[in-house]
């Protein structure tokens, strides 16, 4: 090998037949090659066994992005879970505010100013329909002509979350248009009355079609039965 070694080392000033004489010499004396481990480090040559893959460029690059993606996923889902867990923590807070209301405009009003300082919404309202030979709803709340709520939530649905076209005109002391709402139907000191909780958000992907109502569902129970210690005229 020391033929080899002294053509190796003179490699940069060899002409084309020289080279491939080295070539031919290195594949014939190939096991010597690489057993002469002295001689691999000084061309910084390693053997890898048979069992271990090396990662090229190419492929460390896709494993790169593979990693990426899945940090991405990762950091959504997170996100995603702090959300709710912070949603539900606002929404239990609100509960116990709700509790506390003296009367049903007090209520009315911890609705709207929850939606706004804790959800970031527009506002929230409590609406009752009326009936069309008389009475009124409580101060602060909204007043529908009797089979608005079916209209606006439909006929066999309790909730309805997404664009709210018909209902957004509702919001009518909001200082940003209301472009997405959740409307949630309620009853209110008899079944024969209907009402309805809405919260309005100036962001159109505020509340979609595809989001879960069971917190906005879980509010409107709360609303119902508070509003029950005080029975409407």
């Amino acid at each position: 090998m020391s033929t080899v070694s002294g053509e190796a080392e003179a490699l940069g000033e060899a002409s084309p037949e020289v080279w491939a004489d080295l070539r031919a010499q290195i594949v014939s004396h190939r096991d010597e090659l690489r057993g002469d481990q002295a001689l691999l480090d000084t061309l910084g040559l390693k053997i890898t066994a048979p069992n271990v893959v090396e990662f090229l460029p190419a492929a460390l690059a896709r494993l790169e992005a593979a990693h990426a993606r899945e940090m991405t996923a990762r950091q959504e889902i997170e996100a995603l879970a702090r959300a709710n867990f912070q949603a539900q923590a606002e929404t239990h807070a609100l509960i116990i505010d709700l509790l506390e209301s003296r009367n049903n405009t007090d209520l009315a009003r911890r609705v709207n100013q929850a939606a706004q300082e804790r959800f970031g919404l527009a506002g929230g309202l409590i609406a009752a329909e009326v009936p069309d030979q008389g009475g009124s709803a409580p101060a602060g709340w909204k007043s529908l002509p009797e089979g608005l709520v079916d209209l606006l939530i439909g006929g066999d649905r309790q909730t309805k979350l997404g664009p709210c076209h018909a209902a957004r005109d509702l919001f009518d002391d909001v200082t940003a248009p209301v472009q997405s709402c959740a409307l949630i139907r309620i009853c209110l000191w008899s079944h024969e009355r209907q009402g309805m909780l809405a919260f309005g958000s100036a962001d159109p992907n505020g509340f979609t079609a595809d989001m879960g109502p069971e917190l906005v569902a879980f509010l409107a129970n709360v609303v119902e039965r508070t509003a029950a210690r005080w029975p409407g005229l």
